[in-house]
């Protein structure tokens, strides 16, 4: 856990062959490949009876960056990295050599997601295209009559521990699949180059209902519209009888005469009260009390006398 905290992308182990898996008394080099040769990086390891050793003091042939194993054997199996005077490392490998006469060669290194991947069950004396049976995580995936297996367009789901067997010879050790996102984006298109990343386009109006689904009025609304209206036209036809009523003269007492005065100019209306006279039972006086608006003709007075 100490040496994953201070992981740098600054060098890169690298294996050659390409394998995690390696047969006693081969010949592997192991590179540092960096981008500051400055830093004086330098090959570690740990195996399970040394730690943190370096290459060229107790093991291999240091020549600069590289480490060369001529031949490899069973104790060199462990975990490798490059590292810096300042402390920094690279990725870190796990080598396996084995003294057994089946080997399964994989990606040393994590292999990224939507890559073919390769694997080649192998044997040690015989040739490697016998039939061999894949494993992952302890299941059988396949047998190949050729050897190997290649695996399409690896995803997450595929990484795991691998093994394979050649019946009649053996089992091979086995070794971890690191599958890794994809380290570069595809670059944006022409048409989006400009946005910005959080620009959206607002989506466009809805069309309009045909004329068979537009809405209409509620029913209501069409009822409760000619309502109102006659509820006023009544409420108005009650105001303008009130009105005519009050505007009604009382009814004419009956012992009211009206007299009709034709003058000149003017038509006045005067009323005249019938009086009896107390002295005079026997005959009927009739007086007139007029009232003028204007100042009668000579001839209005004429018929008055």
């Amino acid at each position: 856990m100490s040496l994953l905290c201070c992981t740098t992308n600054q060098a890169r182990l690298t294996v050659s062959p390409n394998s995690s898996q390696f047969f006693e008394y081969e010949f592997v080099s192991l590179s540092c490949e960096e981008d500051d040769s400055s830093a004086g990086w330098t090959l570690r390891r740990n195996t399970s009876k040394q730690q943190r050793t370096q290459c060229g003091t107790e093991y291999g042939n240091s020549a600069g960056s590289s480490c060369n194993f001529n031949p490899i054997a069973t104790l060199d199996s462990g975990v490798y990295w490059c590292e810096s005077r300042e402390g920094l490392i690279s990725n870190m490998v796990n080598l396996t050599v084995t003294g057994g006469s089946v080997i399964l060669q994989s990606p040393v290194l994590p292999v990224m997601e939507g890559d073919d991947v390769t694997l080649l069950c192998k044997t040690k004396t015989t040739p490697s295209n016998l039939t061999a049976a894949f494993y992952k995580d302890g299941s059988l995936i396949r047998k190949q009559t050729t050897g190997h297996m290649t695996i399409q367009h690896v995803s997450r789901s595929d990484e795991g521990l691998y093994k394979c067997d050649i019946s009649g010879h053996g089992e091979s050790p086995s070794s971890w699949i690191t599958v890794t996102g994809s380290s570069t984006s595809p670059p944006p298109s022409a048409s989006t180059a400009s946005l910005p990343s959080s620009f959206s386009f607002p989506p466009p109006p809805p069309p309009p209902p045909p004329p068979s689904q537009r809405s209409s009025p509620p029913l209501s609304v069409l009822v409760s519209v000619p309502l109102i209206f006659g509820l006023l036209l009544l409420v108005v036809l009650v105001v303008l009888v009130r009105r005519c009523v009050r505007r009604k003269p009382e009814e004419s007492d009956p012992a009211a005469v009206y007299s009709l005065l034709y003058g000149t100019a003017d038509v006045s209306y005067a009323q005249i009260a019938i009086r009896t006279n107390s002295s005079h039972r026997d005959s009927a006086v009739i007086y007139s009390s007029l009232k003028r608006t204007h100042t009668p003709s000579p001839q209005c007075n004429q018929s008055d006398q």
